[in-house]
């Protein structure tokens, strides 16, 4: 498919719809076939979630699906559609800072327009020292400016996801102190994920100078709320391929149960 704008341009375009007035609403896919039904329907962006392009090729997450397979998806996915694509790199499948450039690069080459880099080791499952986590994001930026590339770099942290013996106040320090840092070394955007309260989504938003990216789960404050807060941005991560997974769990269930194929064919 030939693409609409450059890849920068549509860089520029994903940063402008996180300033927009309308929140920008991304229900994460992980095929062609997601990618083109959110452009269908009218969405502006694309974005990936890693553990649901893993879980549909035989992988757990935390990097366990092959570096050029995630890829050679992520390239289908923007090839496939017009609309920017942001991609789900996880920790960026990096043993050190070369090894993150050098992937860097081969994330670029395949044309998207914005990245999630989070903030844990996925080998030991524990939070990155802050300054490193800083570091690699001004590795990641540079990498994307020698190459001529705008990209939106959203940068993830685990603060609420990981167990932790901290307080709730506590939690919500380190997340504005890693995200303050995170943006202070280039990232356009801080995604602090699993953040559910209320009160704590609006102190981020107030703390942070760039866009705040929300994870929607069980739990999570509705949609016109989160707007209202000033989050700029919502994702769906694996939850959206989780309940796609259970709608058709159900339906196998009522065809074998019910004998009738009711179930699919009264649907389209």
């Amino acid at each position: 498919m030939k693409r609409k704008g450059t890849q920068s341009e549509k860089a520029d375009l994903l940063k402008k719809l996180h300033y927009s007035k309308q929140m920008l609403v991304l229900p994460n896919i992980w095929d062609v076939t997601g990618a083109a039904l959110l452009e269908e329907t009218g969405y502006p962006a694309v974005a990936t979630a890693s553990a649901a392009i893993a879980r549909a090729h035989g992988y757990q997450d935390g990097e366990k699906i092959p570096f050029e397979l995630a890829l050679n998806v992520i390239g289908q996915i923007v090839n496939a559609v017009e609309v920017p694509v942001t991609a789900d790199i996880e920790s960026g499948y990096a043993i050190d800072l070369q090894g993150l450039k050098a992937n860097v690069r081969k994330i670029l080459a395949t044309g998207v327009a914005g990245i999630n880099i989070e903030d844990s080791d996925p080998k030991t499952n524990q939070l990155l020292p802050v300054d490193l986590q800083a570091e690699r994001i001004r590795l990641i930026r540079k990498t994307a400016e020698k190459a001529g590339v705008r990209l939106f770099i959203n940068a993830r942290t685990d603060v609420f996801l990981k167990p932790s013996t901290l307080t709730s106040d506590e939690k919500l320090k380190l997340a504005i102190e890693r995200g303050c840092a995170y943006a202070d070394a280039g990232a356009d955007g801080i995604y602090p994920i699993f953040v559910q309260e209320e009160s704590a989504i609006a102190t981020l938003v107030k703390e942070f100078s760039v866009p705040v990216n929300i994870l929607i789960t069980k739990g999570t404050p509705e949609l016109k709320q989160l707007e209202n807060l000033g989050v700029a941005r919502v994702s769906f991560g694996p939850n959206f391929q989780k309940a796609m997974l259970l709608a058709m769990k159900a339906s196998l269930k009522q065809i074998k149960e019910t004998f009738s194929h009711n179930a699919i064919t009264s649907v389209y």
